[in-house]
């Protein structure tokens, strides 16, 4: 599907507050409350629109240390890779898990009320899983950029 500038507007509109209505974003985007819905209902239909969300205060829930974990797994076979995958996505603690390049194989972003949380979590749960060669964490220590708008 090719976006025109119509589409990219309304993708930035609604990245940046989907709760606009149908009506709202008309008037921004100088078309028919029908067109929008439309367009809107494309988007969802090609896969454009994933899903809709809420961003939660992390620190409004106790949940305001985050903790960038770098992994490394014992050895790089498939079998392990899926079953350390399988395991990370159940928990909770972690928001992103990515397989990367370089010297570590995963980095985590985890996020939980404080240090004694973290330390906790590190011990009950992290370390437990199987195939772990090592770990190496990284505090964040300020935000100073996080958006969830991709520039399209």
């Amino acid at each position: 599907m090719t976006l025109d500038a119509i589409d990219k507007k309304l993708l930035f509109l609604l990245q940046s507050d989907s709760k606009k209505t149908t009506k709202e974003l008309s008037l921004k985007l100088n078309l028919s409350v029908t067109a929008v819905y439309e367009r809107i209902k494309k988007l969802e239909r090609e896969g454009i629109i994933d899903k809709y969300v809420v961003l939660v205060n992390r620190s409004k829930v106790e949940k305001g240390f985050v903790v960038f974990c770098h992994l490394k797994l014992i050895q790089h076979t498939k079998e392990f890779l899926t079953k350390f995958e399988s395991e990370v996505v159940k928990l909770k603690e972690v928001l992103e898990c990515h397989h990367v390049s370089g010297d570590y194989d995963y980095i985590l972003k985890i996020v939980v009320k404080d240090m004694e949380a973290y330390r906790e979590f590190l011990v009950t749960k992290l370390t437990t899983l199987q195939h772990i060669g090592s770990t190496h964490s990284t505090f964040m220590i300020s935000e100073v950029k996080n958006t969830t708008v991709v520039d399209i």
